[in-house]
């Protein structure tokens, strides 16, 4: 299936889940919060042939918006809606066949390669809560596509790429296609999901703590026959925090 019809699906499984939920018998709600979100992400990239990887740390921040349209028995449901600049990439582990750090011949440091890419993510996700909606904590679970759009990249190293150790390193990392090759797909998408704690205060506002994973089903290099690689999707672990206010609010004094 082409990446625009795999979106399209999947966005269209996100708004199809919280419609569905909402055409259920249940207490109405039309409640409409913003406000911004920063958190601390781990980062790798899934590529084919693979490569030893550890995590990138780096950081996402930006816009969060939230409807709420619905409580059904217990359930309370929600689409969500953000727009972040975040940074992910991956950091090599380069070892030698006995799996000993591979030595600089010029340098004589173990020799170290990371790349970070900057993106501007746009995740759409339904959403499904538990417990106190005014005053008081919240359980909750989300899931939906994600967009995400390219901006920049930086790669970091302490050695020279054309004096590298080759006769030390093994498969892959030998060539070291990856290191010089642009990034050539500029335009990211995937699924993501999370599970997280609110806790909500009437009078301040609402303090989300979540944890995250995206996993890309698109590519950052090209991969037909003729590609060295056949596979480099994005693979994403976030530890979230996001603070919302309410912009308007079901008037219903039954809800706590």
């Amino acid at each position: 299936m082409h990446m625009f019809g795999r979106f399209i699906l999947l966005a269209a499984m996100a708004v199809g889940f919280s419609a569905g939920v909402s055409a259920q018998v249940g207490e109405h709600r039309s409640e409409l919060s913003v406000g911004v979100n920063g958190g601390y992400v781990m980062s790798n990239v899934g590529f084919n042939p693979s490569i030893p990887q550890k995590s990138l740390g780096g950081i996402s921040g930006g816009l969060t918006v939230r409807y709420t349209c619905e409580k059904y028995f217990n359930s309370i449901c929600a689409l969500v809606g953000e727009v972040n600049y975040t940074q992910t990439g991956w950091k090599e582990d380069i070892l030698t066949a006995e799996d000993m750090p591979v030595i600089n011949q010029v340098t004589g440091l173990p020799e170290e390669y990371q790349r970070r890419l900057n993106y501007i993510q746009m995740p759409l996700m339904a959403r499904m809560g538990w417990g106190r909606e005014r005053k008081g904590l919240q359980f909750f679970c989300q899931l939906g596509p994600q967009l995400g759009l390219f901006m920049s990249d930086k790669a970091k190293a302490n050695f020279d790429w054309d004096k590298r150790n080759t006769a030390d390193r093994i498969g892959v990392q030998r060539d070291a296609t990856q290191d010089s090759l642009p990034i050539q797909r500029k335009f990211d998408y995937g699924i993501v999901g999370g599970l997280g704690l609110e806790y909500s205060h009437p009078k301040v506002g609402h303090f989300i703590i979540e944890g995250r994973y995206y996993y890309g089903l698109g590519d950052i290099f090209n991969n037909s026959k003729r590609d060295y690689f056949g596979r480099s999707n994005l693979n994403n672990i976030v530890v979230k925090l996001t603070y919302l206010f309410d912009i308007s609010r079901t008037n219903n004094p039954k809800i706590k």
